[in-house]
């Protein structure tokens, strides 16, 4: 608790995407300090009203729960144990909560290193993007020891409508987090390519979803990439996840089977898609740009009076 307001004191790490949102979501039930790498994150992050310290070590001094939103395993390696790694400003007793997906590799070895110093690991991958991140309705997998988990309760109750515990160490989160990641990216891949397929086949790309959605096709990366796909055809769609975070987890997918002995052909097939996107300059777009891998040129209407089907590239 702070002394001034009686608040657990929280420190956010990454004030990007995700990480402002959870950051003010918070702030308003705990006393939080965040912390960002980049000036102009931290300006953002000021404008909104959100107490910034000067360097990561600051933030996380005498914070009971320190929130992680990175964006992968060499960051949160940094992060914690870099040159200006907090692990050594972290308070004994406190709770670190990693909140990306980054796979079960290290979190074996973060844990045992964190609890040298007296520190819990919470794993607790999340989904649900920014919009959802700052109205506290994320889904959160989790995988921690249970008194860890007490700790940092009150926190991931404030930013999920949806917590579920599926394992009692550090890592089963990631865990969940990769199968669930298996079917997001290989349902945003089908809804691709059978946007794309409408289209060729010369049907309204925006009646051919309506009526996608209404029957036994239908799934949520459908309903919530599907109209960021049409619309990217004509314009870049809003950044709301960039495609490159799909390479990443796709690829934490690929590694998870195969250290399982597990074939994943379809998952090994979505990944190729979103690799393509990425060597094609569409890393930083919205993943619903993928849709431009499968079908580049969209197909017109022939004008009247000619023969044959017309394409352009838009």
């Amino acid at each position: 608790m702070t002394p001034d307001t009686g608040q657990t004191a929280v420190a956010v790490l990454g004030l990007g995407a995700m990480g402002l949102p959870m950051a003010t979501r918070l702030a308003g039930a705990f006393a939080v300090t965040g912390f960002d790498p980049m000036p102009a994150s931290r300006t953002r992050a000021q404008e909104t009203g959100l107490t910034c310290a000067a360097t990561a070590a600051d933030a996380v001094g005498g914070a009971a729960i320190v929130l992680l939103a990175v964006r992968d395993a060499a960051q949160v390696e940094g992060v914690l144990f870099g040159d200006d790694g907090i692990a050594r400003a972290l308070t004994p007793g406190a709770v670190v909560v990693m909140t990306s997906t980054v796979g079960m590799d290290a979190v074996a070895s973060w844990t045992e290193r964190l609890g040298a110093l007296g520190v819990a690991l919470v794993d607790a991958p999340l989904s649900g993007g920014p919009v959802r991140a700052g109205e506290g309705d994320l889904l959160i997998v989790v995988g921690a020891d249970p008194s860890a988990l007490e700790a940092a309760r009150p926190v991931l109750e404030r930013l999920s409508s949806t917590l579920t515990v599926v394992g009692d160490k550090a890592g089963d989160g990631q865990a969940m987090k990769t199968v669930n990641q298996l079917l997001c990216g290989v349902h945003i891949a089908a809804a691709a390519e059978a946007l794309a397929l409408a289209d060729a086949l010369g049907l309204d790309q925006q009646l051919a979803l309506a009526a996608l959605e209404t029957g036994a096709a239908s799934s949520f990366m459908l309903s919530n990439r599907g109209p960021r796909m049409v619309q990217g055809y004509d314009g870049d769609a809003d950044v709301l996840s960039r495609l490159d975070i799909f390479v990443k987890d796709l690829g934490i997918v690929g590694k998870a089977a195969r250290s399982a002995g597990l074939a994943a052909p379809v998952a090994a097939a979505a990944e190729q898609l979103f690799l393509l996107g990425q060597t094609q300059g569409m890393g930083t777009a919205d993943d619903s740009a993928v849709i431009k891998v499968v079908a580049p040129q969209r197909r017109v209407p022939a004008a009247e009076g000619t023969t044959g089907d017309a394409e352009t590239a838009r």
